[in-house]
C-alpha cells in the first residue's frame, strides 16, 4: 500500500466544493488539485467532498461503481460467459496466480475488473485518513457536530465494505484502521486470521448502525442503518459457509476458522438477517405482491409477474423499498453506465457481452412451478428437439422458451424473444438460422448426424440478425444461444445513450435469502422455506412444501437463489463458500436454432462444439495474492495452493 499525499481530481471536487460554498467565497479557496490534510480538515464541507470520493472508489472502481461493469462478476461462474475477454476470467480457466489474476488483477481496464486489492486498500486508506482527522474538523452548530457523526458512521461503512469483499475473496486481511505515516515499518505487517479479520468488519459495522441516520433521513445512494444492517447479513452469511468451517485447509487460520462452531455462525447469521427483516434499521419489502399466485397463470400474468421483477434493476428516481444499497446512473454525467451497449444483441449496435450458459436456462422453472424437462418429449434426448410446425401448433412447449415462469422473461434474451424496434424481425431478437430447404428428414436424427446434413445445407442458411453470422458486427454475437436481459432498458438505444438505471448492490430478496438459508441449515426447514416461497410467490410462482427433509430444503434453496441473484455477482461467492465449484464449473457448449422452410424447426445443443473451456482447481477457492504486493512485503503469507 502507498502512502500519498491527498490529492484530489480537480474537475470532481470543484464540481463538489461549488455545491457549498458561496459565490463570494470561490476565489478565497486554495486550488482544488494542492489541497493537504491540514486545509481539509479545516472545512466541514471539504470532509464531506472528500467522504463523497471515498463512497466514488467503493468497490475499487470510480468508472463504473460497484457491479456494473462490461465485463460481470458472473461470468466468472456457471451462469454466464465473457465472449470478448474469455482468457482474462483466470477463475473459470484453472489459470489463476500470483502473476496472473486476469480480472482479479487489473488486467485490461477499469470496466473489466473487480475486487482488485490495490484499489480496495487505497480506498481504506483514504477512509483511515478521514477517521483520522475528521474529529479536528471546526462545528459551530450542534447540526454540524451531528454531521460529523453521521459522516464518520458513513466512513465505518465505507471501509466495512471493501474490507468484505476482500475477505470474500482472500480470507484473513492485513487489518488497518490508522492512517499510516512514512516512519510506519511496513515490514512488520501481517495478515490477520479470519476470525480477527470478522471481528474488526463486524466491529466497524456495528459502529456504522449505531451512528447511521434511516434511509428516509438521508439522500439516496448513501450508507444507511438497513445498508449496514444488511452488509453484517452479507459477511456473517458468507463466513458460515463450508469454505470456512473445515471445509479447506481447516488447519489454516488465513482461510479457516480454528474455533467455534459452525451452528453458533449460523445462529449469528440468522440473528443479522431477521434484524432487517423485522424493520429494526427501517422498512423494507419486495418489490410486488408476495400472495399465493393462481394455479394457471395467463400470458397477460405471466407478463406482469416478469415486468414487476424486471422494474426491481429498471429504477431511474427514487428508489422502492427493496433496495437497500447501490449506485444511480444519469446518462450524461457522474459515473457511467454502458449495459445495454455492453451486453446488448449485436444486431443492434450491441457488444454482446455476459452470455447465459444452456446450464443456466435449463434452471429456470415452467410457469407452474415444476422443473423444466429437455427430454420431456423424448426420454433420454438431451441435446435435440426437434418438430414440426403442425405439432408446435398442437403443443406449443414443444418450443423450449415457451411456458416458463416470469424472471426467465425478465432476464433472458433468447431467439424470437421481444426486445427493441427493428422492423426486419417484428421488434424481435432473432439468433436461429434460416435454412431455405426442408427440415422433416432430420426430425428423427441424432445431434451429430443433424449437425453433419446442416453444413451440407451450408448454402441454403441464412444467420439470424442477432447470430455469430449476422452482417452486423457478427464478431458481437452470441457464443451461448442467449444474450442477458436482466438490468438492460428496452426502451434505450445503447449505441447512443448511457443507461440510467441503478446498479442495485444490496437488496431485500438477498437478505431473505440469506436468513433462509440459515434457517435450513440449523434444520428449521419451515422456517427457511417459508422465506424462499416469499421471492417465489412475487416471481408467480408457486410455494414450496414446508415438510420435507434438510437436503431437498438446501436444493430448493440453492436453486432459487441462482435463479433470483443472476447476473448480480451473488453466485461467485455462493459456489465458493457451499464448494460446488467442481461440479458447475465445466465447459460452456453452444445452442443452436434453424428453423426450415417447410416449418420444421429444431433446438439443437452442441455438446461436440465447445464454446468456452473450462477447468476447475481447488486452490482457486481462494485468490492468491498479488506476487507484486508479496515482493513490497515478503512477510505476507500466500493463500494456500499457489
Amino acid at each position: 500500500m502507498k502512502i500519498n499525499n491527498i490529492k484530489y481530481r480537480c474537475s470532481t471536487l470543484l464540481l463538489v466544493l461549488l455545491s457549498f460554498i458561496g459565490c463570494d467565497d470561490v476565489f478565497n479557496q486554495d486550488p482544488v488539485d494542492s489541497f493537504n490534510e491540514e486545509s481539509l480538515f479545516q472545512d466541514i464541507n471539504l470532509v464531506e467532498a472528500y467522504l463523497y470520493q471515498c463512497y466514488d472508489q467503493i468497490g475499487g472502481d470510480h468508472e463504473n461503481v460497484l457491479g456494473m461493469k462490461e465485463d460481470l462478476l458472473s461470468s466468472s461462474t456457471d451462469e454466464l460467459l465473457n465472449i470478448h475477454r474469455a482468457g482474462n476470467v483466470t477463475f473459470t480457466k484453472g489459470t489463476l496466480s500470483p502473476s496472473y489474476l486476469g480480472h482479479f488483477g487489473g488486467t485490461g481496464g477499469t470496466r473489466y475488473n473487480f475486487i482488485l486489492w490495490n484499489d480496495l486498500y487505497k480506498n481504506i486508506k483514504d477512509v483511515n485518513t478521514l477517521l483520522d482527522g475528521i474529529d479536528k474538523v471546526p462545528t459551530k452548530t450542534t447540526a454540524e457536530k451531528d454531521k460529523i457523526e453521521q459522516m464518520k458512521a458513513e466512513a465505518y461503512f465505507i471501509r466495512a465494505f471493501d474490507y468484505t469483499n476482500l475477505l470474500r475473496s482472500y480470507g484473513g486481511l492485513v487489518l488497518s484502521d490508522k492512517k499510516y505515516s512514512l516512519n510506519d515499518d511496513f515490514l512488520t505487517i501481517e495478515r490477520a486470521s479470519l476470525q480477527e479479520t470478522v471481528d474488526f468488519i463486524i466491529s466497524d459495522l456495528d459502529k456504522a448502525i449505531a451512528g447511521l441516520p434511516l434511509k428516509a433521513d438521508i439522500k439516496q445512494g448513501r450508507a444507511t442503518k438497513g445498508a449496514a444492517g444488511a452488509l453484517k447479513s452479507r459477511l456473517l452469511s458468507f463466513v458460515s459457509g463450508k469454505l470456512m468451517n473445515g471445509g479447506y485447509e481447516p488447519t489454516n487460520p488465513l482461510v479457516s476458522f480454528q474455533s467455534g462452531s459452525i451452528e453458533d455462525r449460523l445462529k449469528a447469521a440468522k440473528a443479522a438477517a431477521k434484524d432487517v427483516i423485522d424493520g429494526k434499521f427501517g422498512q423494507y419489502a419486495l418489490t410486488g405482491t408476495i400472495t399465493e399466485p393462481p394455479a394457471e397463470l395467463t400470458t397477460e400474468m405471466v407478463k406482469q409477474y416478469a415486468d414487476n421483477y424486471a422494474s426491481v434493476f429498471m429504477q431511474k428516481g427514487a428508489w422502492n423499498d427493496e433496495v437497500i444499497f447501490g449506485v444511480q446512473y444519469l446518462n450524461k454525467q457522474g459515473n457511467r453506465a454502458r449495459n445495454n451497449l455492453y451486453w446488448g444483441p449485436n444486431g443492434y449496435n450491441c457488444w454482446g457481452n455476459n452470455e447465459p450458459s444452456e446450464d443456466l436456462i435449463r434452471e429456470y422453472e415452467m410457469q407452474d412451478g415444476s422443473s423444466f424437462k429437455w427430454d420431456k418429449y423424448n426420454s433420454g434426448e438431451m441435446n435435440v428437439r426437434a418438430f414440426t410446425k403442425e405439432q408446435l401448433q398442437d403443443n406449443p412447449d414443444l418450443n423450449p422458451y415457451n411456458g416458463r415462469e416470469p424472471r426467465f422473461y425478465a432476464s433472458i434474451l433468447f431467439d424470437d424473444a421481444p426486445w427493441r424496434e427493428r422492423v426486419a424481425t417484428n421488434n424481435k431478437v432473432q439468433i436461429a438460422t434460416t435454412i431455405k430447404h426442408s427440415g422433416s428428414s432430420l426430425i428423427s436424427m441424432g445431434a451429430n448426424e443433424i449437425i453433419n446434413q446442416i453444413k451440407s445445407l451450408e448454402s441454403y442458411s441464412v444467420g439470424g440478425y442477432d447470430s455469430r453470422s449476422a452482417a452486423n458486427q457478427a464478431w458481437n454475437g452470441t457464443k451461448t444461444g442467449y444474450y442477458l436481459r436482466k438490468m438492460l432498458d428496452v426502451e434505450l438505444n445503447g449505441e447512443v445513450d448511457n443507461n440510467e438505471n441503478a446498479w442495485i448492490e444490496m437488496r431485500y430478496a438477498e437478505v431473505l435469502l440469506d436468513y433462509a438459508e440459515a434457517c435450513i441449515e440449523l434444520g428449521e426447514v419451515a422456517e427457511g422455506l417459508s422465506a424462499v416461497n416469499m421471492i417465489r410467490n412475487r416471481a408467480g410462482l408457486p410455494s414450496r412444501s414446508l415438510s420435507v427433509s434438510k437436503d431437498q430444503a438446501r436444493e430448493w434453496y440453492r436453486h432459487e437463489r441462482l435463479i433470483e441473484m443472476m447476473a448480480e455477482g451473488d453466485r461467485w461467492y455462493c459456489i465458493r463458500k457451499w464448494m460446488i465449484c467442481d461440479k458447475v464449473i465445466k465447459d460452456i457448449n453452444p445452442m443452436y436454432i434453424y428453423h426450415f422452410d417447410d416449418g420444421v424447426s429444431i433446438y439443437l445443443h452442441n455438446t461436440s462444439t465447445v464454446a468456452d473451456a473450462r477447468v476447475w482447481k481447488d486452490k482457486q477457492y481462494w485468490l492468491p495474492i498479488s506476487i507484486d504486493e508479496t515482493n513490497k512485503a515478503p512477510q505476507i503469507k500466500q493463500n494456500p495452493g499457489y
